[in-house]
């Protein structure tokens, strides 16, 4: 007897934002899960298309990566926006973010000269530049801290969340923001 279900249709173009969306988020998975070393396929695999979509998309790991921050860079900017927003809110977003990206953190920070990785640099330090500003404003920050000491601190804590077993990673971000807020006090 024949099967009447129909194949799935190859909706061409009109399906490449979706299969974009779903290979980001399917790369987020994949990657969380295991790490770097988890193949690339993998994530064609989880987001339901064929690896000619994936490649057609993202060339190489580290334009999915890129793809990747640039929606994280995107949250940050809106977050960060609302004039409430603090230093110790943007050190919270990049710990929740950390903690599914941190394989694509290792991968981007490998690549950061390579010219599709530096405009995400760009925006990040813009957003940092801009709390600092409004923190120092408000009497929040030390005078002896600027913006590329908030954006070292932030590298420095994705890197410990990414080498951290994931277990231990809230503990480590608790530390982290201790030693930042003592840091970062006026003084």
């Amino acid at each position: 007897m024949q099967s009447t279900a129909s194949p799935r249709a190859n909706r061409g173009p009109a399906a490449a934002a979706e299969n974009r969306r779903a290979l980001i988020a399917a790369a987020r998975e994949v990657y969380a899960d295991g790490g770097l070393s988890a193949p690339f396929s993998a994530v064609a695999k989880r987001a339901g298309v064929g690896q000619g979509s994936l490649y057609r998309h993202f060339p190489d790991r580290t334009a999915l990566a890129v793809a990747v921050f640039e929606e994280n860079v995107g949250d940050l900017e809106d977050y960060t926006a609302p004039a409430g927003r603090t230093i110790d809110d943007l050190l919270d977003r990049v710990v929740d973010q950390a903690v599914v990206s941190t394989a694509l953190i290792e991968l981007i920070t490998a690549d950061l000269h390579d010219p599709r990785v530096m405009p995400l640099g760009l925006r990040f330090a813009a957003v940092v530049s801009q709390l600092v500003a409004r923190e120092h404003a408000a009497g929040r920050l030390g005078a002896h801290i600027d913006a590329e000491d908030v954006m070292m601190a932030v590298g420095m804590l994705a890197t410990e969340l990414a080498r951290a077993d994931p277990p231990a990673r809230p503990a480590v971000a608790d530390r982290a923001r201790a030693l930042f807020r003592a840091a970062f006090a006026p003084r």
